[in-house]
């Protein structure tokens, strides 16, 4: 009962946190030139943070024409394939089928994954991956709604430092499972890959390329554990 309450508390824990900066993607949405639904109906449908924040990163660069809505769909695309990957490590769990795939194809995020591969029984890993991924779709929606309201008093997203919450909440979010050598070797090679290429790709490579790393060094077990006969 007390790890029950426990992953329950840590995945409504999640869902909160994550919500909290979902008031970044609402400011910088709306000073990016969306309008509040727009913004609304990113977080309801698109519901990918990585993903969003580059779809509006693109068009407060570029505007809001045909061309620049185009790179920003892109962008957007490129960041949340790695939401595919998450999909063929939680199918097992899930044992989804046919329409019944649809709903946790929509919370297949991050969060509900990272808190769903972090519990040891299969029950837990479902319970966890439900929990965290609603309770995250309910708290970013309503959250973007709050920053969206707030944007034109807040001024600039980025004088409050909204624009790095993101990636500062995931950070936080990862950052107990970097306890192994493997994970952090994949978290350090990563850094760099992704340090190296961004000045001269498209948003939303690099990110590819340093998920690669994970997948290479993996594929070769390289810093892990060697099982011994």
């Amino acid at each position: 009962m007390a790890k029950s309450r426990g992953l329950y508390s840590t995945s409504i824990g999640v869902g909160v946190a994550t919500g909290l900066y979902g008031i970044s993607f609402g400011a910088l949405s709306v000073s990016a030139g969306l309008d509040i639904w727009q913004t609304q109906v990113l977080s309801l449908l698109m519901f990918s943070g990585g993903s969003q924040f580059a779809f509006v990163g693109v068009i407060a660069a570029a505007g809001t024409g045909g061309a620049a809505v185009g790179a920003a769909l892109v962008s957007a695309w490129l960041l949340g394939v790695r939401n595919g990957f998450y999909a063929v490590r939680m199918a097992p769990i899930l044992k989804a089928s046919g329409f019944g795939k649809l709903i946790p194809a929509m919370i297949t995020i991050d969060e509900s994954v990272a808190v769903a591969t972090a519990q040891s029984s299969e029950s837990d890993q479902k319970k966890g991956f439900w929990i965290t991924g609603i309770s995250v779709f309910v708290f970013w929606n309503l959250m973007t709604l709050l920053g969206a309201i707030l944007g034109n008093t807040l001024g600039d997203p980025k004088s409050w430092g909204l624009d790095a919450a993101a990636a500062a909440a995931f950070l936080g979010l990862i950052w107990p499972r970097l306890r192994e050598r493997q994970a952090l070797a994949v978290a350090a090679l990563a850094l760099v890959v992704a340090t190296l290429t961004t000045p001269s790709l498209s948003a939303g490579l690099p990110v590819l390329l340093a998920g690669l790393v994970a997948v290479v060094v993996g594929a070769f077990n390289w810093f892990g554990k060697r099982q011994t006969k």
